[in-house]
């Protein structure tokens, strides 16, 4: 009941029917007022005998007595007309104020949130995403209403500040590797250093620096757009996982981590609906950012589990962890915000595109993605695939 009271329409046409009622109250209660003006003034104007006389057929309760209204129609107003249009014109005068006033009142009161949430989006249009709408008193949809709407500021400020902080670490990110590139190709020119192979081998890993940088920009931004390119087939996860952690033992061992590999899930029942090469992609990237911050920890576990949800659906859920440092204290709340690595680790260690790419895929994909503390204090991301 409730919540029916606190929709818009319904509190609306309430103060609307009772703006009316009230009206026309105000209106009956003047026409009254001025009919028993009428009825003393024709009572005081009255002879003795014929008002004694009245007051002996009223006594004995004969209204419709011929003689009443013979005094009436003898002593009575003869414009009765006169009077009526008197008080309804007095009637009129009193409730037309009365009724404009509170329908203004109302108006503003309904209204005034929505006044706030232009303003504030005149403001936001502006470049200022600090301003809010102000609710004010009112409840009910109109709340929800403004808390969506400063919900979306927030996500639109949050998007502005995610741009700007991107744009400075993309232009951080692209003039190290071309700094490097162009002072060792000018010293190539002068003839300060040899052209040697080793020489040829630096350049070559700044360009492939650059390329994975360009080229994992462009899938963020396709996946952005929606426009990113899938081929959703049935896949068995048991055997990619498996695959893909094959061709990466060699970083593995190198790195001397120990890998824990979990995969009890039966034939045909880890499978999902994905694309192979984006799966690939998402596993190599996880796997490869814990060879790069958690080696030290000289152990990785990757688990693959079936989940059932409240609604029945089964879920495929990739655990990959490790028992490294964790992550950084500065990322821990936004771990798959792009470039949201250390600073000075970037050019050294990655892009620092490598976890947004990873939830921008899964997400493409119908999955999900989350982040957490390992069972032995590294990092744990846990991903989530309906089961085809």
């Amino acid at each position: 009941m409730t919540r029916l009271l606190n929709r818009i329409w319904v509190r609306f046409g309430l103060w609307f029917a009772a703006t009316t009622l009230c009206s026309i109250a105000l209106m009956v209660g003047v026409m009254l007022a001025f009919d028993l003006l009428q009825q003393r003034d024709f009572y005081n104007n009255l002879p003795q005998a014929v008002r004694e006389e009245l007051d002996e057929l009223r006594a004995g309760i004969r209204v419709n007595d011929p003689r009443m209204r013979e005094i009436y129609s003898q002593y009575g107003d003869e414009d009765l007309l006169f009077g009526e249009r008197w008080s309804l014109g007095i009637g009129l005068a009193l409730c037309l104020p009365f009724g404009m006033g509170v329908g203004f009142w109302v108006s503003r009161r309904i209204t005034q949130p929505l006044t706030s949430m232009v303003e504030v989006a005149q403001r936001v249009g502006a470049g200022d995403y600090g301003a809010r709408a102000v609710a004010g008193r009112t409840h009910g949809e109109m709340m929800e209403m403004i808390r969506a709407f400063n919900h979306m500021i927030d996500s639109v400020q949050a998007l502005e500040s995610e741009r700007r902080a991107t744009a400075a670490s993309i232009s951080h990110e692209l003039r190290t590797p071309l700094t490097v590139l162009q002072a060792r190709l000018r010293a190539l020119c002068d003839g300060v250093i040899a052209a040697d192979t080793h020489e040829f081998e630096t350049l070559l890993g700044q360009v492939e620096h650059l390329s994975r940088m360009v080229s994992d920009l462009h899938t963020l931004s396709m996946a952005d757009a929606g426009q990113l390119s899938l081929h959703m087939q049935r896949l068995d996860l048991n055997a990619l996982v498996s695959e893909v952690l094959e061709q990466l033992r060699p970083q593995l061992q190198e790195s001397r981590m120990a890998l824990d590999l979990q995969l009890p899930l039966e034939e045909g029942l880890a499978d999902i609906r994905a694309d192979r090469d984006r799966m690939r992609q998402i596993v190599s990237n996880l796997v490869g950012n814990a060879v790069r911050h958690a080696a030290q920890g000289g152990w990785l576990g990757v688990q693959l589990q079936a989940e059932t949800a409240g609604d029945g659906r089964t879920w495929i859920v990739l655990t990959i962890a490790d028992a490294g440092p964790g992550l950084p204290a500065e990322v821990r709340d936004q771990p798959f915000q792009r470039f949201a690595q250390a600073p000075g680790k970037r050019r050294r260690e990655g892009s620092g595109l490598g976890l947004s790419i990873v939830r921008a895929l899964t997400e493409a994909q119908g999955g999900s993605v989350h982040s957490g503390p390992s069972v032995r204090g590294g990092a744990c991301f846990r991903l989530r695939f309906p089961q085809a």
